[in-house]
């Protein structure tokens, strides 16, 4: 039996996407049997399946290692803050130790940034890896997300994320550590998109490496249709409205999420005669001291950790929203579907992959919030339509996000990696 290794910076608690869908995969490798670990850097969770520093003092050094590992950027005073991430990965390894005494058969990287597993330390693990990349990271300077940048096809330098006008700069130098490091470097690409599969292939790095695609799963047990009005009533939400829900984490502050765009399709929309019939549900997010005018009564609900009652907010909306601009996958979009809920978001990258256009939600043309304010009424305003377009939603979630049968891709990945 195949034992596999899962690496990734963050368990659910203390991550984001990124984490939760690699959790989601070592449960899926779990509930079929197979003796999967996860290997984390910074562990939250009380789960004795997932491992960490060895003792209390190496956990403290472990946890420094994200400050730590930014400390490089303090050079560029201009460049761009706030959600832009960019890892840099120039600390002593400390974590392969950890892999050996751990003998996996097979090692999934996953996100492994935030000072955890520096550039140099792939060419010592002595296993077979397969690399699950959670965004763009891994064949850039430095960057996650290049918010249109094409520097990554070539050698990076002058990176506008650091607002640097030399050729040799940080960016430069980090995709230079990463050639030298992994040019002949064997491993396999998994993404969960073919948007992020094309970006790999048209990358200086990894234009020759074999690159697979598997669409990140979830639990459809777990996700699934509830009937609305029971959905409703146990959240405590309005019966008669359409409620237009919307995920917040770090979305305001962040542009890919496109939360700029949505404010201006709902405040089209809030115009029109739908002023009255729409509320707005926002979850990830606590109400702000001074709440952002979006046209409609919004219903705060936070952060929400329990995925039950995450499943019975999506089954109590008419329609969830991604307005990403970037996304790899959007895992809030395969919750949604999965609970028979259309999905809006923007005709670009990942979510291209899940929302079939006037199927099972719309997708709207890139960056016009009107078009998008269009979406949203086109998958409201015909009940008779909609009831197919849930019902198709569903359909795309056992199809394709089935957790069970994505955890069973990868354990055929595995076995072929180990047997050729």
């Amino acid at each position: 039996m195949i034992k596999p290794l899962i690496v990734s910076s963050y368990d659910p608690i203390g991550g984001a996407g990124a984490s939760r869908s690699a959790y989601r995969l070592h449960q899926g490798f779990l509930k079929l049997g197979i003796d999967s670990r996860m290997l984390i850097q910074d562990k939250r969770m009380d789960d004795p399946t997932l491992v960490s520093a060895p003792n209390q003092f190496a956990q403290k050094i472990w946890k420094a290692r994200r400050d730590l590992d930014a400390l490089p950027l303090r050079i560029y005073q201009n460049r761009q803050k706030g959600a832009v991430l960019f890892p840099i990965q120039w600390l002593p390894d400390i974590i392969n130790p950890q892999i050996n005494k751990l003998a996996p058969d097979v090692v999934n990287l996953r996100w492994i940034c935030d000072g955890f597993l520096p550039i140099e330390a792939l060419t010592k693990i002595k296993k077979p890896i397969v690399w699950t990349f959670a965004d763009l990271w891994a064949f850039t300077g430095g960057c996650c997300y290049s918010q249109g940048c094409d520097g990554y096809t070539r050698s990076c330098g002058k990176c506008p994320i650091l607002k640097s006008d030399r050729s040799w700069d940080l960016s430069r130098l980090t995709w230079q550590r990463k050639a030298r490091a992994w040019n002949d470097l064997k491993f396999t690409i998994v993404t969960p998109s073919h948007w992020l599969a094309e970006c790999a292939r048209s990358s200086s790095l990894f234009w020759n490496k074999d690159i697979r695609v598997i669409h990140h799963g979830l639990d459809i047990e777990l996700y699934h249709p509830t009937e609305q009005k029971n959905a409703r009533n146990i959240l405590n939400l309005p019966q008669d409205k359409h409620l237009v829900l919307f995920g917040a984490i770090n979305a305001i502050n962040n542009h890919r999420k496109g939360f700029s765009l949505l404010q201006d399709a709902l405040q089209k929309l809030s115009h029109s005669e739908w002023k009255n019939k729409i509320n707005l549900i926002v979850f990830g997010a606590s109400q702000p001291e001074k709440p952002i005018e979006l046209g409609f009564p919004i219903h705060y609900l936070g952060k929400i950790d329990d995925e039950r009652k995450l499943a019975l907010l999506y089954s109590s909306a008419d329609v969830m929203i991604v307005p990403s601009t970037e996304e790899v996958f959007g895992q809030t979009a395969s919750e949604s579907l999965a609970c028979g809920t259309p999905v809006v978001c923007f005709d670009t990258t990942g979510l291209k992959d899940l929302v079939d256009h006037q199927q099972n939600g719309y997708r709207a043309e890139c960056l016009s919030s009107e078009d998008l304010a269009n979406g949203i009424a086109w998958v409201i305003e015909n009940p008779e339509r909609y009831q197919k377009l849930s019902l198709q939603a569903r359909e795309k979630a056992e199809r394709e996000f089935n957790l069970l049968i994505q955890a069973g891709r990868y354990l055929s990945l595995f076995e072929e990696l180990l047997h050729s």
